[in-house]
């Protein structure tokens, strides 16, 4: 079965590019998210199988809450971020990174340390 994937990013031609990407590396997109508010319906539909959440989203948000729903549910995901990792909090910086910017090689190691 194909790997469904949620994207968490709040650039929308950014979230083109990584749609672009899943399809080019045989992954199913199971949606994009802007925000917090927008993403944590789909993780509860729980129609996916990992996730790529960028930390920092507009308005200075924070995507913590979405890992939080994500690791309730056991769904596995990585963190987006240009900052080398500090942004990222404490608990969850044992969880793979995708650095910025992204590249489709980027994208296809990060996924692949999810299973």
């Amino acid at each position: 079965m194909t790997m469904r994937v949620l994207l968490v990013e709040d650039e929308p031609l950014i979230a083109m590019m990584l749609e672009d990407f899943l399809d080019a590396l045989d992954r199913q997109h199971a949606g994009t998210a802007d925000s917090v508010a927008a993403a944590l319906p789909m993780v509860e539909e729980g129609a996916l199988d990992a996730a790529i959440l960028d930390v920092n989203l507009r308005g200075g948000e924070k995507s913590f809450a979405i890992a939080d729903a994500l690791a309730a549910k056991n769904i596995p995901f990585v963190f987006a971020s240009g900052g080398g990792g500090d942004d990222i909090a404490p608990e969850y910086r044992d969880r793979p990174m995708l650095p910025k910017p992204y590249t489709m090689e980027g994208v296809e190691q990060a996924l692949a340390k999810l299973g």
